[in-house]
């Protein structure tokens, strides 16, 4: 799952002009005066790092990658921040202690200076490499505040709303503002047995700035999401979805995308890491989805269960590291640049209700 054996390519970009960087070279992007937040989805081939910036210009990193791969992951948060003009992370989110979540922490506390870490509690996974990473981990945050979330808690970042949706195999009874509305999905869904990884232990975030609504719920899987919204849904609508898992059929259940219907999703699944078929085509199918975006094309797929090239950040045989940002507005409309191709594409605030099952939006 790590790259080794050979120099990505981005790397030769950073010999020729982006010697601070890296992340690919992009064209010059205006730094946003208009109080944005700012997302980056950011590529750890397959793994998660996700940038939030606040129009304060707060932080919060939503987990760290892989190790090694000379720091590999680690330099392109680093790149990302350059961009969003910070120097530091305020809060550092582990949604669970899986090395493609965890496995970066090592490297980025050389580089960059923490000012807190949250995270679910301990590792509850019985495997060898699972407890590993949970005691790399635990020894390189060394000294820096650290702090176990539960469902409800907040996570203080001036300018946003940031509640802990779930967190140790629990999730929230009721989000503030969300009226629970009966899910007429719910009945076509099968049972779905938990499995005892840290992935359904993982601590998901629903971040709410203004009109606009972000849910990154890590790597959840099916057993744990169905809660969040059958027999109600907990949490309704989202203008932007961080597909649960990569985009593994592990999770991503009808009810809980149909639920939820993002407006955008975006996958963070590798070249050959998740961005399964049945998770592709259950989230493009999803009520009101205007766009899936890919942080790689799934190189295992076929055409069919793969976004227009235009959508994915870094094609077939690429592994330059290209990222996607997200510039979001209080009024709840907001902007996806892929940095592979310098375009972006607006998407227009929407007057809908609050709640998901109140929509009026024809499936697709």
């Amino acid at each position: 799952m790590k790259t080794a054996g050979r120099i990505p390519r981005y790397f030769f970009k950073l010999a020729v002009g982006c010697a601070l960087a890296a992340l690919p070279c992009a064209p010059a992007v205006a730094q946003d005066k208009s109080g944005s937040l700012l997302i980056y989805a950011i590529d750890v081939e397959g793994g998660q790092a996700t940038l939030l910036v606040s129009p304060e210009k707060a932080s919060l990193l939503v987990d760290t990658g892989w190790p090694g791969s000379g720091g590999r992951d680690a330099g392109r948060i680093e790149a990302a921040m350059k961009d969003a003009g910070i120097t530091k992370i305020d809060h550092v989110l582990i949604t669970h202690f899986h090395v493609d979540h965890v496995g970066g922490v090592p490297n980025l506390v050389e580089k960059v200076k923490v000012g807190e870490f949250l995270d679910h509690g301990v590792n509850r996974e019985d495997s060898d490499i699972t407890r590993h990473d949970y005691a790399a981990y635990v020894k390189a945050i060394g000294n820096t505040p650290r702090r176990t979330v539960k469902p409800g808690d907040t996570i203080e970042i001036p300018g946003l709303s940031t509640i802990v949706i779930t967190a140790d195999g629990e999730h929230i009874k009721s989000v503030p503002g969300v009226t629970p509305k009966a899910n007429p999905y719910c009945a076509s869904e099968p049972k779905w047995d938990l499995d005892e990884t840290e992935n359904p232990r993982s601590t998901g975030v629903l971040v709410r700035f203004g009109k606009f609504r972000f849910l990154d719920l890590g790597d959840l899987t099916k057993a744990k999401e169905i809660p969040l919204v059958c027999p109600a849904n907990l949490i309704g609508h989202v203008d932007l979805y961080l597909v649960n898992h990569h985009g593994f059929n592990l999770s991503n259940s009808k009810a809980f995308v149909d639920a939820i219907a993002p407006r955008v999703a975006i996958m963070d699944n590798g070249a050959h890491k998740a961005g399964s078929p049945e998770a592709w085509q259950t989230v493009h199918e999803s009520p009101g989805l205007e766009d899936l975006w890919m942080l790689h094309t799934a190189e295992d797929s076929d055409a069919a269960h793969n976004s227009a090239e235009s959508l994915i950040a870094n094609l077939k045989g690429g592994a330059d590291g290209a990222y996607f940002k997200v510039v979001a507005k209080a009024d709840g409309s907001f902007s996806v640049m892929n940095s592979r191709t310098g375009q972006t594409k607006d998407y227009a605030k929407k007057n809908w209700p609050g709640d998901a099952a109140q929509w009026k939006v024809a499936p697709r």
